[in-house]
């Protein structure tokens, strides 16, 4: 995919278009979670010049391009483990955002990304749950340690209660709210990939893609309070949710 001509131009943005209103399927009002999100950052990057943010596993953009937009002289990296999904954030946000193929949570992924500045807000939508428990408690570890003082990392995915009677009453909320919102939605995340393995002009990309070893989805079943305590043992101050809908939550650790 040759970034920057017209026409690439125009069919990363069929594929971004259509990425966004499948994504609306599985995260519940995904736009007021964006929303929450900038605003946490906004208020916490308040008074730092050109501050640094880090989308983790960004995917083609969604809330880097929304952050670049409500902070245009902010830094905006998005990260992402894969390329295709890059390439088309590339080719659509064009110089607005930068993006870095890395795999979060393995040695040294960091130190690529910002070898010589701290971090001043790292955020993250339904990515972070993909990391085992191990995983998940080093990646923390390594934001405490990158992410000035008074910096966030700013969490937005599906988590648990402890109580599994709240669980499941939770789940139920979620998926009501899922289902009238999918009365809009036409696109699924299979879909979509059947789609994009379609297109001629994204065969070299999908090659690409097939080369790689993709990173094991470890996954875990870490509760909202699991996960406040890892934050707290890595080295965050302050750490707790500012919104909630169902399972679904925006967690705030504040260096």
């Amino acid at each position: 995919m040759n970034v920057g001509s017209a026409g690439t131009v125009a069919a990363a943005g069929r594929w971004v278009e259509r990425w966004e209103r499948q994504q609306q399927r599985y995260a519940i009002d995904r736009e007021e979670r964006f929303t929450v999100i900038s605003d946490v950052v906004e208020r916490v990057t308040a008074g730092h010049p050109a501050p640094l943010l880090l989308d983790l596993g960004c995917g083609p953009g969604s809330l880097a391009a929304r952050l670049a937009q409500r902070m245009p002289a902010a830094e905006v990296v998005g990260v992402d483990a894969d390329p295709l999904l890059l390439e088309l954030g590339r080719a659509y946000h064009g110089p607005a955002l930068r993006f870095a193929e890395a795999r979060i949570g393995e040695p040294g992924w960091l130190d690529a990304l910002v070898p010589d500045r701290p971090v001043d807000a790292a955020v993250s939508t339904t990515a972070l749950h993909y990391l085992g428990e191990d995983t998940l408690r080093r990646t923390y570890e390594e934001l405490a340690g990158r992410i000035r003082p008074g910096g966030v990392l700013v969490n937005g995915d599906h988590l648990d209660p402890d109580s599994p009677k709240l669980h499941e009453l939770a789940l139920d909320i979620g998926r009501r709210r899922a289902e009238r919102q999918q009365a809009h939605a036409h696109e699924d995340w299979e879909s979509w990939w059947s789609g994009v393995r379609a297109d001629p002009e994204l065969a070299p990309l999908l090659a690409t893609r097939d080369r790689r070893t993709h990173p094991h989805c470890e996954g875990n079943k870490l509760t909202l309070t699991d996960h406040l305590a890892l934050l707290r043992e890595a080295g965050f101050e302050h750490v707790g949710t500012v919104w909630q809908f169902g399972n679904s939550h925006v967690v705030v650790a504040v260096r």
